[in-house]
């Protein structure tokens, strides 16, 4: 019996349960091939990125070049945070180290929310997966059970082959779980990677700029 088969002779709580597990395999699989595109680039970006910044002689300089290789505008937002805001407000108090230490980290704060989009469902899928799988795993015994019950006579292979087909969702839900799980921790470490090269660059970028000294020019 194929799984089509499967998935027609069941009842509605049996079809809900694939077609949860279904969904969250397509989703947790989108996820996981989006992400690992996206940290490969921002990797590279963010190390093209910083070395232009400190090779160019002045902001001004060193604004188109990050922009190029920025694509997903994780360092831009960094510098363009040291532009401090109007005197006069309580974003401007304190002296400038603590001003610039204040928008950095909002603005790395809104740069790894980025990074980390999707690593919540990949969690959730990991988790929860097996779970479903399991619930339709129960279902289906307990039909099967019923169906054998009602037809009076017990033998080996009549429970056999329903009870098999009702344990098919248990390692369906672990078929989605396990990647969702691997690819949670694998892309859970380049997420960090990316941010420890991003807490330095913020750490010298507010040194640079709190120098009174710095090459500060005014950002388009």
């Amino acid at each position: 019996m194929n799984a089509l088969q499967l998935f027609t002779q069941g009842d509605a709580v049996s079809r809900l349960v694939a077609l949860l597990l279904l969904a969250m395999s397509v989703a947790s699989w989108v996820v996981i091939l989006w992400k690992s595109w996206l940290l490969h680039r921002a990797s590279v970006d963010v190390a093209r990125s910083t070395a232009a910044f400190w090779q160019a002689s002045s902001l001004v300089d060193a604004q188109p070049k990050i922009k190029a290789f920025d694509r997903e505008v994780l360092v831009w937002p960094l510098i363009a945070a040291t532009t401090i805001g109007a005197q006069g407000t309580l974003a401007a108090a304190g002296d400038k180290s603590q001003q610039l230490t204040r928008v950095l980290r909002d603005a790395l704060h809104q740069v790894l929310h980025k990074l980390q989009y999707g690593q919540v469902l990949l969690a959730t899928v990991g988790a929860t997966a097996p779970f479903v799988g399991l619930l339709g795993t129960v279902w289906g015994i307990y039909h099967a059970l019923m169906s054998i019950a009602g037809a009076g006579q017990i033998t080996i292979d009549k429970i056999a082959g329903p009870v098999g087909e009702a344990l098919i969702m248990t390692a369906a839900g672990l078929a989605v779980a396990i990647p969702a799980v691997l690819a949670y921790n694998v892309l859970g470490r380049s997420i960090a990677r990316i941010e420890a090269d991003l807490e330095g660059f913020a750490r010298d970028l507010r040194e640079l700029m709190a120098h009174p000294d710095a090459p500060v020019s005014a950002l388009a």
